[in-house]
């Protein structure tokens, strides 16, 4: 026994511990700390997307696409009417801009006379067809009546020969039947020569007409043709959508293919780039939600509708060499089309062009 017990038994009080140890906790503040400290773990995996918290694909790499069309007129000249404004929305067959159609009314009144032209000259050529075919006929005739006059004439040649050995004809009218049978033989050659001829002018106005026709239907296309540009004079929507910035003034001269505006449907979708290593994940028809930065961070559901043929280094104008050189392997990334369910309010507001955040729900 030392001199401090023996002080502390003296005056009667307990002795002090000889070391310190801090107050033993009960089992239920342990457990609280490890559900603690076990939510806290839970909380970083899945904020980096760590197994057994990873249940997609996620990529920041994604942009809003949509039909943007570009307005453009085909035929020259002054502009006569500007009829939308900057991002109007405008309906399939509205009229967007007018050109001044003064020349071209005056070409379609042109290629309309020279159609009517041609189509009186084919006329024309109907007609001397008909003369032509009359004559034949007339010609038919006339040799059917040589032919006849000839059978007289060998008849008449015939008598005549019989009646001049018994002396009942003089001589000089045996020559006259003589040259009546030579005469008829001349007609009915001459008669057969005419028909020839007749026959050949109808061939004559044949191929002729086979010309009229042609340059009739070169009349009628160009008619057409400037019928055409005659409608291009008035340039209307291309489908239901918005305008961008009109670029176009009134009395402003353009030529076509002039760019003088946008014209976005309502259309949109989404090509989200994902890694290479992304890919094996994703199929078609999976439920994607997207977040759009533009909208404050809202939300909107979707689906995979299609993936790319190919990476984007397979569509680049310039398309990198990895045959020459150090190699040094980087992740390629593929497109992945996002449709955006329907029946969504915000889908509205989306706009070509935006960046979103999607996130594929990929099987597990």
């Amino acid at each position: 026994m030392n001199a401090a017990t023996a002080t502390a038994d003296a005056e009667g009080t307990p002795p002090p511990p000889a070391t310190w140890h801090p107050a033993r906790r009960g089992p239920l503040v342990v457990a609280l700390l490890l559900l603690a400290a076990l939510l806290a773990a839970c909380a970083v995996l899945y904020a980096w997307q760590l197994p057994p918290f990873r249940s997609g694909e996620v990529t920041d790499n994604a942009y809003v696409r949509g039909r943007t069309t570009v307005i453009a007129p085909q035929v020259s000249g002054y502009v006569s009417a500007v009829l939308v404004r900057d991002y109007q929305q405008v309906r399939k067959g509205q009229v967007l801009v007018q050109v001044d159609d003064a020349i071209y009314r005056a070409r379609v009144a042109q290629a309309q006379a020279n159609l009517d032209a041609q189509e009186a000259a084919l006329a024309n050529s109907r007609q001397a067809h008909a003369a032509r075919t009359a004559d034949v006929s007339a010609q038919a005739a006339g040799l059917g009546s040589a032919q006849a006059q000839l059978q007289k004439a060998r008849a008449d040649m015939r008598r005549a020969e019989d009646l001049v050995k018994d002396g009942s004809i003089s001589r000089r009218e045996y020559d006259q039947t003589l040259a009546a049978l030579k005469a008829a033989t001349a007609g009915v050659e001459q008669s057969r020569a005419a028909g020839n001829v007749a026959q050949e002018n109808v061939r004559t106005v044949d191929v002729g007409r086979g010309g009229l026709v042609a340059q009739v239907e070169a009349a009628r296309a160009a008619l057409r043709l400037a019928q055409i540009d005659l409608e291009h004079t008035v340039i209307r929507a291309p489908d239901d959508g918005q305008v961008g910035e009109i670029g176009v003034r009134l009395g402003q001269f353009v030529t076509n293919g002039t760019q003088l505006f946008s014209l976005v449907p309502n259309d949109h979708w989404i090509i989200a780039n994902y890694k290479e290593d992304q890919i094996s994940r994703i199929a078609i028809g999976q439920p994607v939600n997207i977040r759009v930065d533009a909208l404050g961070g809202a939300r909107l559901t979707g689906h995979v509708a299609l993936l790319a043929p190919g990476t984007g280094s397979e569509f680049a104008v310039l398309k990198p060499d990895n045959a020459t050189g150090n190699f040094v392997k980087v992740p390629q990334r593929i497109g992945v089309l996002i449709q955006v369910d329907a029946g969504q309010a915000l889908a509205a507001r989306l706009r070509p062009g935006m960046s979103v955040e999607t996130h594929v729900e990929t099987l597990r």
